[in-house]
């Protein structure tokens, strides 16, 4: 009998089933336990291959998408070189509204992956025609045979992770979890993976991750949208100067806003202590474990899961970049060249 080629039918098919790895460096002085969903181990390097596949999946079941079709989004990158790999894949065209606070490194990666890419202002009102939300909107439009994924607002986001990333966590954890941390985007994630848990256990405590400079704590306190809430922030792929539909605010307990700065600086000790090259939000994630650590929402015995949502080589350009540190304000000239690795042998 011969053997038999162990070999995948393409890379798609490594989409999900992510481990689950503890901290232990970073959280040797808090209270509880505290473990990582590293996402950055998708093929993609980040959550969204699983919104990517799954509504791609979903829109072939009903026939929405045909051979030909031009698959359109707003991203504020990660979803948008998850949706490209499918559509080389599947054989669809892909056209991406990105956002200019999207970091270099993630644009050039759209455009390797064959991606038609419109790089709108980022620091302008959601209804504005040069926003990203509206660019895509005026493409799928103008682009005959068209499906706009909409993540933002599309139901199948949360789906996505209520299939997928919920019961991998209530899996891995045997169902001990008893917090779940994760950032507050599209809001698909965290909603989709609570939804999951929640029905498990009613007592698991779901906590979103905000930005100064969004709107989403405020309207979870007060379901009350206010615009004075909004402000210029660097973090991507956090936060949202809208509400989007994708995020079901009533299986979440708890928001809590992280700085730019104490989250880039987070990102960077998560590589050097646990060995994780992680992106800005997931430095965003850990920073807020840090400040409701403080607060004492975890016990001796709590068992948290923290989502850490892409690869640290997407923002190489950004917070990996002492030089970006400096110009931001984040860190002090002389700081950088303290902690300088790189010596040139001439």
């Amino acid at each position: 009998m011969k053997n038999e080629i162990k070999a995948h039918e393409s890379i798609l098919d490594l989409i999900g089933n992510t481990p689950l790895i503890k901290l232990s460096k970073m959280t040797e002085h808090l209270k509880g336990n505290f473990y990582a969903k590293v996402e950055a181990f998708n093929p993609g390097h980040s959550t969204k291959d699983r919104i990517a596949l799954y509504i791609i999946n979903e829109a072939e079941k009903r026939g929405i998408l045909k051979p030909g079709s031009t698959i359109i989004e707003t991203t504020s990158g990660n979803t948008g070189f998850s949706l490209a790999m499918v559509c080389i894949v599947r054989g669809y065209k892909c056209i991406l509204a990105v956002s200019s606070k999207s970091s270099a490194d993630k644009i050039d990666m759209l455009k390797a992956m064959g991606a038609e890419v419109y790089v709108c202002p980022a620091h302008v009102p959601a209804d504005d025609p040069n926003s990203y939300y509206e660019v895509a909107k005026r493409l799928h439009r103008e682009t005959p045979g068209s499906v706009y994924i909409n993540q933002y607002f599309n139901a199948l986001n949360i789906d996505a992770h209520y299939h997928t990333t919920g019961p991998e966590i209530w899996e891995q954890t045997q169902g001990k979890i008893t917090h779940l941390i994760a950032c507050s985007g599209t809001g698909g994630t965290i909603s989709g993976t609570a939804r999951y848990l929640k029905e498990k256990n009613p007592n698991i405590r779901i906590l979103g991750i905000d930005a100064y400079g969004s709107v989403l704590q405020k309207y979870h306190e007060t379901r009350e949208f206010d615009k004075n809430e909004i402000y210029p922030y660097r973090i991507e792929g956090l936060g949202k100067n809208l509400i989007p539909t994708a995020t079901d605010f009533d299986v979440i307990d708890k928001f809590t806003k992280v700085t730019d700065e104490d989250s880039a600086h987070t990102a960077r000790e998560i590589a050097r202590t646990e060995g994780l090259f992680v992106g800005y939000t997931s430095g965003a994630v850990m920073q807020g474990i840090k400040q409701l650590s403080e607060e004492g929402e975890f016990a001796e015995d709590s068992n948290t899961v923290a989502i850490f949502p892409d690869h640290g080589s997407r923002y190489m350009s950004k917070v990996y970049s002492d030089a970006w540190m400096e110009a931001q304000g984040f860190m002090e000239t002389d700081e950088a060249h303290l902690i300088e690795k790189v010596q040139y042998v001439k």
